[in-house]
């Protein structure tokens, strides 16, 4: 099993930390967004808040974990090169991305902290990072709604550049982040 990315593909730990975290966003979202069909104070409602919470943390858990991948490996090259804007508007957007799994999950902790209420973690009670502010959890919530709009602007442009290279342009962007029985 090679662990070390090559100047073709990105190895397989960069390649499962990039799926998994595609995965565990689209469940932070689904969760948020499914919490909604319930009345509020419902069991069902509680728990899909809960796992939002706890599964919006482990985001911030794993980012650092890619991010020390990311700076102690090579990034493949893509072939043929695409042009120096596109280059910069990915460098751009990858950083927007990190930003957002590091900071989406800090304010949603602020927001819990604010309000005084549990900051659960997979059975855990994390410390709040905040005394009690109403005037501060509804500063934090906003930006925390828009971060998460946000989000979904920023994660359908990543995945559309990826199709777009991998079917107009007809490079290897997606292929190197493919595993290996895909990669064609």
């Amino acid at each position: 099993m090679n662990l070390r990315n090559n100047t073709e593909h990105y190895a397989l730990l960069p390649v499962a930390l990039h799926w998994s975290m595609l995965v565990l966003l689209a469940a932070v979202y689904a969760c948020m967004e499914l919490s909604e069909f319930f009345p509020k104070g419902s069991d069902p409602r509680e728990a899909l808040k809960t796992w939002h919470y706890t599964l919006g943390l482990s985001v911030f858990v794993l980012v650092w974990l890619r991010i020390a991948v990311h700076l102690g490996s090579a990034v493949p090259r893509i072939e043929p090169a695409p042009p120096k804007w596109q280059q910069v508007s990915a460098k751009l957007v990858h950083a927007a991305l990190y930003m957002l799994m590091v900071g989406l999950p800090i304010v949603g902790w602020l927001i819990l902290s604010a309000r005084g209420r549990p900051i659960p973690f997979f059975g855990m009670q994390l410390p709040a990072l905040i005394g009690e502010s109403r005037a501060l959890g509804r500063v934090f919530k906003e930006m925390h709604e828009i971060a998460g709009t946000v989000g979904y602007l920023l994660v359908a442009l990543h995945a559309a550049a990826a199709l777009f290279h991998h079917y107009v342009a007809r490079d290897n962007t997606l292929r190197r982040m493919l595993p290996r029985r895909y990669r064609g």
